[in-house]
C-alpha cells in the first residue's frame, strides 16, 4: 500500500483527491491538512465523505507530514507549495504539485506571471504532468507538476495538429468556459451564487489569464517553434465543467480524412481521451464526474478553418483525478487504477 498525504485537503481539489483515493486499492490517505479546520474530521468538512474518509485534519509541519507518508498530494496556492516541496524532496518523498509553481519551466516568465520563486532550482526537475504527453518522464519522476485544468483541455485538442503541422500554429484562439469551481472553495464576490447564477461572462480578457502562458510553453513545444494564442476565459453558472472550443487555420495539404488519421493514431491507446464522431459534440455533463476528455472537431471549409471542441471535469481530469493518474504512473501502476468512473449523469 502506498502511504499517501494530501496537503490542503479542505479544498475542492482536495476533498476530490480524498473521494478519488478512497476508492482505491493500492492507496492509504496517513494524512491531511488543514490549518483552517485543523483538528476536524474531513468528513465533517465534507460530509459526502462520510464513513469513506474520517482521517482528521492536522496543520503539520514538513518534518511532521514526512512521518506520515511516502507520497504527497499538494493541493495548495501557488507560493505555498514552492515552500513546501523542496523539505518532501529532500526527505525521499515523491510529490504531485497541484498549484502553478512547477509548471513552468523558464523562472523568468513565472515570475512575470505570479511571484518570485523561492525553488526555482527544481524546475528543470519537475515534470509537466500530462500523462497523454509526458508519460514516460513522468514514470521515471520525484516531482510532477499538474497541469492546469484550461491548459489540459486546449492542450489535449490541439496536440495531434501541432505534431503533424496541421495547423498555421499562430492563428489559434482560445475559446474556454469553466464552472465556478475552478476559482477554489474561498468566497469571492466574482463567484458567489446571485454573481454567476443565469449568467454567463468572460473574465481576465486580453492575454491577462495566468493559465495563457502554461498553454503556450506546451504548444510551443508540440509545434517545435513559439506559439501566441489568443485565449479567453469565461465563467459558467455551473459547478464543475470545462467546454473549450479552439479555432485554427488549416496548413495546406490537411483535409478531413488526413485530420481523422492523425487524431485515430495520436490517441487511439489513451484510456481517458474519447474521440467523438463527426457531428457529436462534446459537452461537460457527460464527463462530470470523471476523468475523461471528449474531444471532437469540425472543418469549416469557407473558411479553411478547423474547430476542436474538447469537454473535461475541471476538477478530476483538470486537478484531482489527473493528479491520481500521475501517482499511478509513478508508482509503476496501471494509470486506469482508481479512475474507472462512469461520468455522473444526470
Amino acid at each position: 500500500m502506498i502511504n499517501v498525504g494530501i496537503v490542503g485537503a479542505s479544498g475542492y481539489t482536495g476533498a476530490e483527491l480524498a473521494r478519488i483515493l478512497c476508492n482505491h486499492p493500492e492507496v492509504r490517505i496517513t494524512a491531511a491538512t488543514s490549518r483552517q479546520h485543523a483538528g476536524r474530521p474531513l468528513s465533517e468538512i465534507f460530509p459526502s465523505l462520510r464513513g469513506k474518509v474520517d482521517i482528521i485534519c492536522e496543520n503539520l509541519s514538513v518534518a511532521e507530514l514526512c512521518d506520515k507518508a511516502d507520497f504527497f498530494f499538494t493541493a495548495v496556492p501557488h507560493k505555498t507549495a514552492m515552500d513546501l516541496v523542496p523539505g518532501l524532496l529532500a526527505a525521499g518523498k515523491k510529490v504531485v504539485d497541484l498549484s502553478a509553481d512547477f509548471r513552468l519551466r523558464d523562472v523568468l516568465v513565472y515570475e512575470e506571471w505570479y511571484q518570485a520563486h523561492s525553488s526555482s532550482q527544481f524546475l528543470n526537475e519537475a515534470t509537466y504532468g500530462l500523462p497523454e504527453l509526458y508519460r514516460n518522464r513522468i514514470s521515471g519522476s520525484r516531482l510532477v507538476a499538474n497541469p492546469g485544468c484550461y491548459p489540459t483541455s486546449i492542450i489535449l485538442g490541439l496536440a495531434p495538429l501541432l505534431k503533424a503541422g496541421a495547423i498555421e500554429a499562430q492563428t489559434i484562439i482560445a475559446d474556454s468556459k469553466s464552472g465556478t469551481s475552478g476559482a477554489g472553495r474561498v468566497a469571492q464576490t466574482g463567484s458567489l451564487f446571485c454573481e454567476v447564477h443565469d449568467g454567463f461572462k468572460p473574465y481576465k480578457v486580453g492575454r491577462a489569464h495566468r493559465h495563457t502562458p502554461e498553454i503556450e510553453q506546451e504548444l510551443t513545444v508540440l509545434a517545435g517553434a513559439e506559439v501566441r494564442i489568443s485565449f479567453t476565459p469565461h465563467l459558467l453558472p455551473i459547478s464543475r465543467g470545462i467546454l473549450s472550443t479552439v479555432y485554427a487555420s488549416l496548413a495546406p495539404g490537411f483535409d478531413r480524412e488526413k485530420i481523422d488519421t492523425l487524431y485515430r493514431n495520436h490517441y487511439q491507446n489513451e484510456p481517458f481521451v474519447r474521440l467523438l464522431g463527426e457531428d457529436s459534440f462534446p459537452s461537460t455533463q457527460f464527463v462530470r464526474g470523471s476523468n475523461f476528455c471528449d474531444i471532437s472537431y469540425k472543418i469549416d471549409p469557407a473558411t479553411n478553418r478547423i474547430i476542436v471542441m474538447s469537454a473535461i471535469d475541471n476538477v478530476v481530469k483538470g486537478a484531482s483525478g489527473q493528479a491520481v493518474q500521475n501517482m499511478n504512473l509513478m508508482y509503476g501502476l496501471a494509470e486506469t487504477t482508481g479512475l474507472s468512473m462512469v461520468p455522473l449523469f444526470p
